[in-house]
């Protein structure tokens, strides 16, 4: 495919057009010709010519949640591949949380194969543990071996220090990367939403914030400990982000990244008993939320994901205490980071897309001649409402349609293939 992108923005810290408008036009996929003037390209090219476009490289997720295989009606590979894309992501890290879970060589190459022939990136990242129990590890190196990015409980914390910590020794051989989630459940035992005064005056039972940061501790010294790479998925809390900053300072190889949604809302969205509000970990407290953006304008939080977790109607329109914990958040979460953040487009772009494929050790795409395109095109000043008509996703368990934001994805370009996002 041909394609010419006129007069775009380019928003790529290792490219020698950042910050400049340019023309580029892109042949087989591939970056042929840069140019602030008028270029000379075949004719019958596809145009893509939109005030105001900005272009970076293609946004990576990496923690998502696809359902497949096990319940595939919530969202298969497929479906959630086109989801990424109207969000402007060309990448995904797909957590282990299926039925059964990604354990082994088997399921990894389900994954690889079923989703080989989509625009989307997609990589799976294998269970620490069997069945992600927390008991028994499981075939780490196999997966490894078999693409595997990394490794994680997904949401299911493992309270074993001492699995953790083997865990940790064995990854170490190969350079793998474990991804930690934080949660001691003998302290939020069956909390619904996060302790503060919001569950107080609306009678849920609470999750402390404790209950993350006894565990972002514990992980803290393994991670010391075994002089190994540990990434924390999902922080939330103040007193986490102050945990991780000082432990980048004392030169511990440790990563974050936070969810979109613990930085678009805090828990007094909750007073209205919304189930698609109900997430894990839950949403903390004004002070919680300005202390997340701190961290990203500081570097102490490296990525932002969506965490995307979609669930049915069944699953959600229900009693509070009953609603499963998630929400969707692939087609919204730039706009509600462009929205919700002080930070510069290319610090932003950096927390989307560069670190978060630095950290997995992957090839980051860069905005130059001769590389292939990879690419993310968007407009940062448009506002927009999002509707039920905008969710490619099967599931539309979100609070935020009927919700205006700012910043809106245009479409993507990968593996020499163009999706654009319907107005």
């Amino acid at each position: 495919m041909h394609l010419l992108i006129k007069s775009a923005k380019v928003v790529d810290p290792s490219s020698p057009y950042n910050g400049k408008i340019v023309n580029i036009f892109i042949e087989n996929g591939i970056i042929k010709e840069v140019r602030s003037t008028k270029l000379d390209v075949p004719k019958n090219v596809k145009v893509i010519d939109v005030p105001g476009l900005h272009v970076s490289p293609g946004f990576f997720d990496m923690q998502v949640n696809y359902r497949d295989p096990g319940h595939e009606y919530k969202e298969d590979l497929i479906s959630g591949c086109h989801a990424a894309a109207a969000g402007g992501f060309t990448g995904v890290a797909i957590m282990p949380g299926t039925n059964p879970p990604i354990q082994s060589k088997a399921e990894v190459e389900y994954i690889k194969n079923k989703a080989s022939g989509d625009l989307v990136d997609v990589y799976p990242v294998g269970a620490i543990s069997h069945n992600t129990e927390g008991k028994e590890l499981s075939e780490m190196y196999d997966m490894h071996l078999a693409g595997a990015i990394a490794f994680s409980s997904d949401k299911k914390p493992i309270a074993d220090a001492g699995l953790l910590l083997r865990a940790l020794l064995y990854t170490k051989s190969f350079n793998g990367l474990l991804m930690a989630s934080c949660d001691d459940k003998s302290v939020s035992l069956n909390g619904q939403i996060n302790e503060g005064e919001t569950n107080t005056s609306i009678g849920l039972k609470g999750i402390p914030p404790l209950a993350e940061e006894l565990m972002v501790s514990r992980n803290l010294f393994l991670s010391e400990y075994t002089d190994c790479r540990l990434h924390f998925q999902s922080i939330s809390t103040a007193k986490s982000v102050s945990l991780i900053r000082e432990a980048k300072r004392k030169g511990l190889k440790v990563t974050a990244s936070i969810n979109i949604y613990n930085l678009a809302l805090d828990d007094s969205s909750l007073i209205s008993f919304d189930t698609n509000c109900k997430v894990t970990p839950p949403l903390r407290t004004k002070a919680d939320v300005n202390a997340l953006k701190k961290g990203l304008a500081d570097g102490t939080i490296d990525a932002i994901v969506s965490d995307h977790c979609p669930e049915d109607e069944e699953n959600k329109k229900v009693e509070f205490e009953y609603a499963a914990f998630g929400m969707i958040g692939q087609e919204s979460c730039f706009a509600l980071a462009n929205s919700n953040i002080v930070l510069k487009i290319i610090d932003l772009v950096k927390k989307l897309a560069i670190r978060p494929r630095q950290i997995l050790g992957l090839e980051v795409p860069k905005i130059k001649l001769k590389e292939k395109a990879n690419l993310t095109f968007f407009l940062p000043s448009k506002e927009w409402k999002m509707e039920a008509s905008h969710i490619r996703s099967k599931s539309k368990n979100t609070p935020f349609i009927g919700k205006k934001m700012k910043g809106k994805i245009v479409g993507v370009f990968n593996k020499g293939e163009l999706d654009l996002v319907a107005d």
